[in-house]
């Protein structure tokens, strides 16, 4: 197993949300003071062995988050759509290794800061070849 692609696979994912996201701000950390308006946030990530006797391989699952203040789930799970709609399948051009998939796995909506916020979690899983 190797660690390898999990720079390069970010840095495609980055660019294929900032290409199909227009206007919106894709981040890998939380804006300083915690953000405002609606926002990507590309998250946790956790990483597998899937090697086999090809060669070096893994599997990423990780969280791409939408964040938001409006005041439904609307506006939040139209982007979080473009997000599913931009990643499954996606053909990605990697800096380092090859991307040969590129799934969703699940979703989950809800609310933070006692209502005044709304987050949706997207999962993704990606294996790769290193």
């Amino acid at each position: 197993m190797s660690y390898g692609v999990a720079a390069a696979l970010q840095a495609a994912v980055y660019q294929r949300l900032v290409a199909q996201l227009p206007g919106v701000a894709v981040h890998d950390a939380v804006p300083p003071g915690g953000g405002a308006g609606t926002f990507v946030l590309i998250g946790p990530e956790e990483a597998r062995d899937a090697s086999d006797k090809s060669g070096g391989g893994a599997e990423h699952r990780f969280i791409v988050s939408v964040i938001s203040d409006s005041s439904g789930f609307l506006a939040a799970k139209e982007i979080a759509v473009q997000i599913s709609d931009a990643l499954v399948d996606a053909v990605l051009t990697l800096s380092r290794g090859r991307l040969v998939g590129l799934a969703f796995q699940k979703a989950r909506a809800r609310r933070l800061e006692a209502g005044a916020l709304r987050r949706i979690d997207l999962r993704f899983a990606a294996r790769v070849e290193d």
